[in-house]
Order: C-alpha cells, then structure tokens, then sequence
C-alpha cells in the first residue's frame, strides 16, 4: 500500500527531531549538521505524507458515512473534494521521493565549443550564449564569464562562465549534448539553408572535499595571452595552461591579466571537470542510473536543433517541438523545453523506483 512507503520517512523525521533535542547534539556540530540536512531534504515529503494519510483517512471516513441518513449527503459533499486532492498528492509525493541528484542545487561551469560549420558554428555559439544568459536573469542567477576564445568572424570559439543562484545545475543539466541549428548564414549569398553544431557542457561547481587533486597531479605552463593586437596584447607571461596528468584534462585561462586570478580560475574549472569525468564513469557503470538521464549526457548526442527558416525548435530526446524558436532565442523563454526536460526524467525515474 502507497501509505506503507511514507511511513518510515514520517519515523525518521521524527527521530531527527527527538535526536537534536538530545543534550550532547550541541557539542557535535558535525552531527548536528548531518541530521539538520537530512531534515530538510525529508521535511516536504513528510509534511505531504501527513496531509496524504489524512486525506486518505477522511476518504475512508466519509464513504463509512454514505450510508447514514442524516450525513450522507454531507459525507458526499467532502468526497468530491477529497479524492481528487488524494490523487494530487499522490502525485506530489512520489516526485518529492525519487532519489535526490546531490549536484542539483550547486553552481555550474557552462562551456560552449563551436563544432562543424565553421564561421557561423562560432557565431551560434554567441547567439545560445545570449539566451542562457536571458534566461538566467529570469532566474535571478548571477553569470559570470570565466575565459573566451573569439571567432575569425566573431562569436566564440570557446566560451566558459560561471553560473551562480538557487538550483541552477538542476535546471541546466539536461542542455549538456551537441546543439544543431540550421539557418542561411550572413555570408551565403545564394540564400542556401546551412547546418552547425556547438557542443554544451554543463559542470557541477565542486569543492576540495568533493574531488581531491595532489599537486604533484598538475603540470601548470605559462605563456603569453594572445589578442587582436595593439595594447591588448599581454606582454607578460599571465596566461596560464594546467594539465591534469591522470586524466589528461587541459584547462587554459587568459582573460585575466594577473597570472594568479588565471591560475585560480583555470584551478576551479580543472576541479570540476575532473569531477565530472569521475561522474560521467560512474554513469556508464550504473545502468540505472542511465535511465534517470534524459539522454545520455554525452557531449557527442545530437540533442536540440534550432531551424530558423521554420521558426522550430525541436529536442530530439522527448520528440518536444515548439514553433516559437525567435521568441525562445530572444527572450531567453528557455523554462518551456527545461520543465519538459524535467517532468520527462520524473516521470522515468518514478518508473525506474517502481512508485
């Protein structure tokens, strides 16, 4: 019975609670730590689970009641309010009980790389740069830009910024995967239809706990920051290029004109890249775990395409097809494919928990 599965989360919450009025708690602050975040994370789904057990049981009550002449047709009144709010948190709760993704609330590292298509692969980069941007000022994130690599024709070849705010990895993850767009570029004369790709990469932020790198693990290599020339061209060795050996993952950070801030930008990005290359391993060990993923996760998986000439967006993942591609791009209206995205990897994990 669905209401067997709450009861041991409403014991544990209770149990929490019974152990931070302990008199010794106070002195364990790592201990008191643990149970306060493990009461938090429960904290919705017990309150849900309460108010599911007793709906559940007026619903018993009322129908109990049907048969007496004097409060039937009240007992039929409070039925038709009861059973739909049943179903509802129903629902409600077994999205609050599928397995919490520990990265959801951190910060990310975005990265864009231009792929085929040359000029206008580097300038579709600029262009799903600016609607993540827009998207995140609906969010109120903060995004800050960590290091860029310019197009010959402008837009980027390689773009990296930080996103900051509540709950960004949990919104972004599933816009890792290479995006197609098809539009006429500025330059096609004969008005010819051209294909590109980018590929986006989304990076949880991790700590030292998180992922553990020896110094003896990093080759680190100075050079000259490369410019347009002129006054902008760094003439001191500030730039910098880390290599993690084990992994061979190469970060390079030169928007910075002090050696230090680059070493320590290129140091955080490094961080989470080796990190998720030690998710992504995990990943391909766990099937299971696969099958919460929209997608692989893969940067190489052909997810989104962006055709300009129809005005449509299509993510090939969940066959989602809008044909408000300009508004979308130009709004940053990005939350009608996210919540899609979203609602479709609850719905297979509510599957895969067998809820």
């Amino acid at each position: 019975m669905f209401k067997d599965k709450l009861q041991p989360f409403i014991d544990r919450h209770n149990e929490i609670n019974k152990l931070l009025s302990a008199s010794d708690i106070a002195t364990d602050i790592k201990k008191m730590t643990e149970l306060t975040k493990e009461q938090a994370s429960i904290a919705k789904l017990v309150e849900k689970a309460k108010e599911y057990i007793a709906t559940h049981e007026a619903i018993v009550e009322n129908k109990e009641l049907l048969r007496d002449p004097e409060l039937g047709e009240l007992a039929k009144e409070e039925l038709v309010e009861l059973e739909p709010r049943v179903v509802e948190l129903e629902e409600e709760i077994k999205v609050l009980m599928i397995p919490k993704d520990k990265n959801d609330d951190k910060n990310i590292f975005l990265e864009l790389r231009a792929g085929a298509g040359g000029d206008e692969s580097a300038l579709f980069v600029a262009d799903v740069f600016k609607l993540y941007t827009r998207f995140a000022e609906t969010q109120r994130w903060k995004v800050e830009i960590v290091s860029t690599s310019d197009g010959t024709a402008g837009g980027y070849k390689e773009i990296i910024a930080q996103i900051k705010g509540e709950s960004v990895y949990s919104k972004l993850k599933y816009e890792a995967g290479t995006h197609r767009v098809q539009r006429v570029p500025d330059t096609e004369t004969q008005g010819r239809v051209h294909t590109s790709a980018i590929t986006v990469a989304v990076i949880p932020e991790v700590d030292d706990v998180e992922v553990n790198i020896k110094p003896n693990e990093i080759k680190m290599d100075v050079y000259r920051s490369s410019g347009c020339g002129g006054q902008s061209v760094n003439t001191t060795d500030s730039a910098v290029r880390l290599t993690h050996i084990p992994t061979g993952i190469v970060v390079a950070i030169q928007d910075e004109k002090s050696q230090h801030k680059n070493r320590d930008k290129a140091m955080k990005v490094l961080k989470a890249r080796v990190y998720e290359a030690q998710m992504q391993e995990q990943l391909n060990e766990t099937s299971a775990q696969r099958k919460l993923q929209v997608g692989s996760g893969d940067r190489s998986e052909k997810i989104r395409t962006y055709n300009y000439p129809q005005n449509r967006l299509t993510d090939h993942r969940i066959g989602l097809t809008l044909y408000s591609l300009e508004t979308i791009m130009n709004d940053g209206l990005l939350h009608q494919v996210i919540e899609s995205l979203i609602t479709h990897a609850q719905s297979e994990a509510i599957k895969e928990a067998g809820l």
